[in-house]
């Protein structure tokens, strides 16, 4: 039998107490009289994982990605005092060779833009006339939706309006093909594409929303075929209801071990849908940057920890015991349930940070399960508090996963 309560808190609470934990404290401050500290080296001109994709992508060396982002950079400089000049230029485009190719309005401009040492070409249509196409389009399929059509836009290298058809069987496609193809050749059609749909990938400890309820998201590993899995406090997915991610859904609860009444251990895990991933760095919502995840190796009793999670976001503190057992009360009179195999520690949590992520350096060690009913949480990182999380190595064993790490 289903139990009426209300679940948008998603928090459990500790009906006994389990023993002391762990307090945590930070302290800062300078000597006097110390010596000063080195200045910082200064930050790279470019981030470093950008240089390394684009010559990942471009087939050259890190040095020579960079040599080019300089020339771009320098380009798009010279360009933009040309339009400061207002100059009459009808877009820009960046060529294959890393040339910027600026359309000009006429031969006059052509010559300005030569001699500010940019390439020019006159086009026969130009960004503004293609937008003015691209708008026509815009209006008719906010009419009715062309589901034939994955995409269209302005090509200013090829001087034309792209439409990008994965299929043209239904009516609004067909209408919109034929109201496409009325410009004539200022008009490019792409056949064969595939169907577009939203991805998201979702950082450990961000919010996800299911029937009108919420959690917070735990870590992604992939089960012994491949297959892409969240793995979050059992509870959170008592349903297995699917998972939102920013209005998107992102997963499906597969499995849990959490039912309200009976022994419970509180995991469970939801299969990933494709096109969507679980990030491999932390989320500290603004307090410490984002924190990689490299691996699960659990932290000793008294190590210190930090969890992710959307309603207190990052906390710290440190770990209590292993193989604890707590009884849960439900706040709207459904049944107490023993809940086995947590940890306890100093973090402070409250209602909604369930699932979330729960990380001792580089090391993810579990999800949120629960705490203390009336627990407030002051706002800082190491606000004094308790809680309960399932350790994240016991549920990886249990359903024979591999945890995805950077």
């Amino acid at each position: 039998m289903k139990h009426s309560r209300k679940k948008n808190a998603r928090r459990y609470v500790v009906a006994a107490s389990i023993g002391a934990l762990l307090s945590a404290g930070v302290a800062t401050g300078a000597y006097a009289g110390a010596p000063a500290e080195p200045s910082a080296p200064s930050a790279p001109a470019y981030q470093p994982e950008m240089v390394k994709a684009l010559a990942t992508t471009l087939g050259v060396s890190e040095k020579a990605a960079v040599r080019r982002l300089d020339r771009e950079a320098d380009q798009q400089g010279r360009f933009a005092e040309l339009r400061k000049d207002r100059v009459d230029t009808l877009g820009a485009f960046f060529a294959e060779d890393g040339s910027l190719i600026v359309n000009a309005a006429d031969a006059e401009t052509a010559k300005d833009v030569r001699a500010a040492g940019l390439k020019a070409r006159v086009p026969e249509r130009g960004g503004s006339e293609l937008d003015r196409i691209k708008a026509q389009l815009d209006a008719k399929a906010l009419k009715s939706a062309p589901a034939g059509v994955s995409a269209w836009s302005v090509d200013l290298a090829s001087d034309t309006v792209t439409v990008e058809v994965n299929g043209d069987s239904d009516a609004a496609t067909r209408s919109f093909l034929k109201a496409a193809k009325s410009n004539g050749d200022a008009v490019r059609v792409v056949k064969g594409q595939e169907k577009l749909e939203t991805q998201a990938v979702v950082p450990p400890g961000s919010r996800m929303t299911f029937n009108g309820y919420l959690c917070s998201v735990g870590y992604g590993a992939k089960d012994r075929s491949g297959r892409q899995v969240l793995v979050t406090a059992g509870h959170c997915i008592e349903d297995l209801p699917a998972l939102a991610y920013n209005g998107t859904r992102f997963a499906k609860g597969t499995h849990t071990r959490f039912a309200l009444g009976t022994r419970s251990v509180d995991m469970g895990i939801a299969t990933v849908d494709a096109g969507h991933s679980i990030g491999l760095d932390v989320t500290t919502y603004g307090r410490a940057g984002t924190v990689p995840v490299k691996g699960s190796k659990r932290a000793p009793s008294g190590a210190a920890l930090c969890k992710s999670g959307q309603t207190t976001q990052w906390t710290c503190g440190r770990v209590g015991s292993y193989n604890v057992s707590v009884t849960y009360t439900d706040q709207n009179g459904g049944p107490d349930t023993v809940v086995t195999g947590l940890a306890s520690s100093s973090v402070c949590t409250q209602g909604g940070d369930s699932g979330g992520a729960y990380i001792s350096g580089d090391q993810a060690q579990g999800m949120t399960s629960g705490g203390p009913s009336n627990q407030r949480c002051n706002g800082q990182v190491n606000s004094p508090g308790s809680s309960y999380f399932q350790p994240l190595d016991d549920a990886l064993a249990y359903y024979g996963l591999t945890l995805n790490t950077k």
